[in-house]
Protein backbone atom coordinates (compact mmCIF):
# COMPACT_ATOMS: atom_id res chain seq x y z
CA UNK A 1 0.00 0.00 0.00
CA UNK A 2 2.92 2.36 0.66
CA UNK A 3 3.94 2.12 -3.00
CA UNK A 4 0.84 1.30 -5.10
CA UNK A 5 -2.19 2.27 -3.04
CA UNK A 6 -4.00 4.02 -5.91
CA UNK A 7 -3.78 0.95 -8.15
CA UNK A 8 -4.66 -1.52 -5.41
CA UNK A 9 -7.67 0.58 -4.48
CA UNK A 10 -8.71 0.78 -8.14
CA UNK A 11 -8.45 -2.99 -8.42
CA UNK A 12 -10.75 -3.34 -5.41
CA UNK A 13 -13.28 -0.95 -6.94
CA UNK A 14 -13.29 -2.74 -10.29
CA UNK A 15 -13.89 -6.15 -8.72
CA UNK A 16 -15.97 -5.06 -5.75
CA UNK A 17 -13.62 -6.85 -3.37
CA UNK A 18 -11.07 -5.89 -0.74
CA UNK A 19 -7.47 -6.20 -1.94
CA UNK A 20 -4.77 -7.29 0.51
CA UNK A 21 -1.20 -7.02 -0.85
CA UNK A 22 1.11 -9.68 0.57
CA UNK A 23 4.38 -7.75 0.35
CA UNK A 24 7.13 -6.94 -2.15
CA UNK A 25 9.20 -10.06 -1.37
CA UNK A 26 12.45 -8.05 -1.21
CA UNK A 27 15.81 -9.83 -1.57
CA UNK A 28 16.87 -11.34 1.73
CA UNK A 29 20.38 -12.31 0.66
CA UNK A 30 22.82 -11.80 -2.18
CA UNK A 31 21.85 -15.08 -3.81
CA UNK A 32 22.95 -18.72 -3.74
CA UNK A 33 25.27 -18.38 -6.73
CA UNK A 34 27.46 -15.92 -4.89
CA UNK A 35 28.97 -18.63 -2.70
CA UNK A 36 30.67 -20.61 -5.48
CA UNK A 37 34.41 -20.20 -6.02
CA UNK A 38 33.96 -19.11 -9.65
CA UNK A 39 31.37 -16.49 -8.84
CA UNK A 40 33.29 -15.20 -5.84
CA UNK A 41 36.24 -14.68 -8.19
CA UNK A 42 33.94 -12.79 -10.56
CA UNK A 43 32.74 -10.57 -7.74
CA UNK A 44 36.28 -9.91 -6.51
CA UNK A 45 37.25 -8.66 -9.96
CA UNK A 46 34.16 -6.46 -10.27
CA UNK A 47 34.49 -5.23 -6.69
CA UNK A 48 38.08 -4.18 -7.26
CA UNK A 49 37.04 -2.16 -10.31
CA UNK A 50 34.12 -0.51 -8.50
CA UNK A 51 36.30 0.17 -5.48
CA UNK A 52 38.51 2.48 -7.55
CA UNK A 53 35.56 4.78 -8.33
CA UNK A 54 34.18 7.59 -6.20
CA UNK A 55 31.08 7.13 -4.11
CA UNK A 56 27.80 7.22 -6.12
CA UNK A 57 29.69 7.97 -9.34
CA UNK A 58 29.05 4.79 -11.39
CA UNK A 59 26.05 4.05 -13.60
CA UNK A 60 25.18 0.34 -13.42
CA UNK A 61 23.65 -0.75 -16.75
CA UNK A 62 21.72 -4.02 -17.05
CA UNK A 63 18.83 -4.68 -19.41
CA UNK A 64 17.94 -8.22 -18.32
CA UNK A 65 18.64 -11.66 -19.72
CA UNK A 66 15.88 -11.89 -22.33
CA UNK A 67 16.37 -8.68 -24.30
CA UNK A 68 18.35 -8.97 -27.53
CA UNK A 69 19.20 -5.49 -28.77
CA UNK A 70 19.70 -4.69 -32.43
CA UNK A 71 23.02 -3.37 -33.72
CA UNK A 72 21.58 0.16 -33.87
CA UNK A 73 20.19 -0.04 -30.31
CA UNK A 74 23.49 -1.27 -28.92
CA UNK A 75 25.37 1.44 -30.80
CA UNK A 76 23.17 4.31 -29.57
CA UNK A 77 23.35 3.03 -25.98
CA UNK A 78 27.12 2.60 -26.09
CA UNK A 79 27.71 6.02 -27.64
CA UNK A 80 25.34 7.56 -25.09
CA UNK A 81 27.33 6.07 -22.22
CA UNK A 82 30.51 7.40 -23.82
CA UNK A 83 28.99 10.83 -24.37
CA UNK A 84 27.80 11.09 -20.76
CA UNK A 85 31.39 11.31 -19.56
CA UNK A 86 30.53 9.32 -16.42
CA UNK A 87 31.90 6.00 -15.12
CA UNK A 88 29.73 2.99 -15.99
CA UNK A 89 29.57 -0.76 -15.50
CA UNK A 90 27.60 -2.42 -18.31
CA UNK A 91 26.38 -5.98 -17.80
CA UNK A 92 25.83 -6.85 -21.47
CA UNK A 93 24.31 -10.25 -22.12
CA UNK A 94 26.14 -11.84 -25.05
CA UNK A 95 24.63 -14.39 -27.42
CA UNK A 96 26.00 -16.01 -30.55
CA UNK A 97 24.04 -13.59 -32.72
CA UNK A 98 24.55 -10.50 -30.53
CA UNK A 99 25.78 -7.39 -32.38
CA UNK A 100 29.20 -6.05 -31.52
CA UNK A 101 30.00 -2.75 -29.87
CA UNK A 102 30.86 0.32 -31.99
CA UNK A 103 34.38 0.29 -33.38
CA UNK A 104 36.90 1.63 -30.88
CA UNK A 105 34.30 2.09 -28.13
CA UNK A 106 35.97 -0.01 -25.43
CA UNK A 107 39.34 1.58 -26.10
CA UNK A 108 37.89 5.10 -25.88
CA UNK A 109 36.17 4.45 -22.54
CA UNK A 110 38.97 2.32 -21.07
CA UNK A 111 39.51 3.17 -17.43
CA UNK A 112 36.14 4.90 -17.16
CA UNK A 113 33.72 2.23 -18.33
CA UNK A 114 33.66 -1.56 -18.20
CA UNK A 115 31.58 -3.91 -20.36
CA UNK A 116 31.05 -7.30 -18.71
CA UNK A 117 29.62 -10.06 -20.92
CA UNK A 118 29.21 -12.85 -18.37
CA UNK A 119 27.01 -13.39 -15.32
CA UNK A 120 27.18 -10.67 -12.66
CA UNK A 121 26.04 -10.59 -9.01
CA UNK A 122 23.49 -7.81 -9.51
CA UNK A 123 22.51 -7.29 -5.88
CA UNK A 124 26.11 -6.99 -4.79
CA UNK A 125 26.75 -4.43 -7.50
CA UNK A 126 23.68 -2.39 -6.54
CA UNK A 127 24.80 -2.52 -2.91
CA UNK A 128 28.27 -1.15 -3.70
CA UNK A 129 28.75 2.43 -2.53
CA UNK A 130 30.28 3.55 -5.84
CA UNK A 131 27.01 2.87 -7.73
CA UNK A 132 24.92 6.02 -8.09
CA UNK A 133 22.07 4.91 -10.37
CA UNK A 134 20.61 1.86 -12.11
CA UNK A 135 20.08 1.97 -15.89
CA UNK A 136 17.35 -0.63 -16.31
CA UNK A 137 14.77 -2.12 -18.70
CA UNK A 138 12.24 -1.96 -15.83
CA UNK A 139 11.82 -5.64 -15.09
CA UNK A 140 10.12 -5.61 -11.71
CA UNK A 141 12.72 -7.72 -9.90
CA UNK A 142 15.31 -5.17 -11.03
CA UNK A 143 13.11 -2.34 -9.72
CA UNK A 144 12.83 -4.04 -6.32
CA UNK A 145 16.61 -4.55 -6.17
CA UNK A 146 17.26 -0.91 -7.05
CA UNK A 147 14.96 0.46 -4.34
CA UNK A 148 16.18 -2.04 -1.77
CA UNK A 149 19.47 -0.14 -1.96
CA UNK A 150 17.98 3.29 -2.70
CA UNK A 151 19.28 3.66 -6.27
CA UNK A 152 17.50 6.07 -8.65
CA UNK A 153 16.42 4.74 -12.04
CA UNK A 154 17.40 5.53 -15.61
CA UNK A 155 14.67 3.69 -17.48
CA UNK A 156 14.69 2.21 -20.98
CA UNK A 157 11.64 -0.09 -21.26
CA UNK A 158 11.10 -2.31 -24.32
CA UNK A 159 8.08 -4.61 -23.99
CA UNK A 160 5.34 -6.31 -21.94
CA UNK A 161 4.78 -4.40 -18.66
CA UNK A 162 8.04 -2.43 -18.74
CA UNK A 163 6.54 0.73 -20.25
CA UNK A 164 3.77 0.85 -17.65
CA UNK A 165 6.28 0.33 -14.83
CA UNK A 166 8.46 3.14 -16.22
CA UNK A 167 5.49 5.53 -16.34
CA UNK A 168 4.51 4.75 -12.75
CA UNK A 169 7.99 5.33 -11.34
CA UNK A 170 8.52 8.42 -13.46
CA UNK A 171 5.36 9.84 -11.82
CA UNK A 172 6.82 8.98 -8.42
CA UNK A 173 10.00 10.89 -9.36
CA UNK A 174 12.38 8.10 -8.40
CA UNK A 175 13.88 8.08 -11.88
CA UNK A 176 13.23 9.13 -15.44
CA UNK A 177 12.57 7.38 -18.72
CA UNK A 178 14.92 8.00 -21.64
CA UNK A 179 12.95 9.99 -24.26
CA UNK A 180 12.04 8.26 -27.51
CA UNK A 181 10.86 9.70 -30.80
CA UNK A 182 7.06 9.88 -30.99
CA UNK A 183 7.28 8.93 -34.67
CA UNK A 184 9.27 5.71 -34.52
CA UNK A 185 10.02 5.03 -30.84
CA UNK A 186 13.74 5.51 -31.42
CA UNK A 187 16.17 6.70 -28.76
CA UNK A 188 19.48 8.42 -29.49
CA UNK A 189 22.91 8.56 -27.91
CA UNK A 190 22.21 12.19 -27.06
CA UNK A 191 18.99 11.36 -25.17
CA UNK A 192 20.80 8.53 -23.35
CA UNK A 193 23.67 10.80 -22.28
CA UNK A 194 21.43 13.67 -21.20
CA UNK A 195 19.19 11.40 -19.10
CA UNK A 196 22.16 9.74 -17.40
CA UNK A 197 23.68 13.08 -16.46
CA UNK A 198 20.34 14.41 -15.24
CA UNK A 199 19.81 11.53 -12.82
CA UNK A 200 23.43 11.21 -11.73
CA UNK A 201 24.90 14.67 -11.33
CA UNK A 202 22.70 17.59 -12.32
CA UNK A 203 20.93 19.74 -9.75
CA UNK A 204 17.59 19.23 -11.50
CA UNK A 205 17.95 15.50 -10.91
CA UNK A 206 18.47 15.80 -7.16
CA UNK A 207 14.77 14.96 -6.65
CA UNK A 208 15.27 11.50 -8.22
CA UNK A 209 18.21 10.72 -5.96
CA UNK A 210 16.28 11.92 -2.90
CA UNK A 211 13.06 10.04 -3.72
CA UNK A 212 14.93 6.80 -4.44
CA UNK A 213 16.50 6.90 -0.99
CA UNK A 214 13.01 7.38 0.46
CA UNK A 215 11.90 4.21 -1.35
CA UNK A 216 14.58 2.28 0.52
CA UNK A 217 12.74 3.00 3.78
CA UNK A 218 9.84 0.85 2.51
CA UNK A 219 11.54 -1.72 0.28
CA UNK A 220 14.32 -2.60 2.73
CA UNK A 221 12.04 -2.78 5.79
CA UNK A 222 11.89 -6.54 6.24
CA UNK A 223 9.58 -6.28 9.27
CA UNK A 224 7.07 -4.34 7.17
CA UNK A 225 7.26 -6.86 4.33
CA UNK A 226 6.86 -9.86 6.64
Amino acid sequence: MEIESEWLNLLGELHGKSVAPIGMLPPSAFGSRDDSTEDNTTWQTISEWLGKRERASVVYVALGNELNLSKEEVSELALGLELSGLPFFWALRKRDDSPGLPAGFEERVKGRGLVWTGWVPQLRILHHESVGAFFTHCGYSSIVGAFYFGRPLIMLPFYIDQGLIARIYTEKKVGIEIPRSEQDGWYTSQSVAETIRLVMVEEEGRIYRKKAKEMKVVFADNDLQH
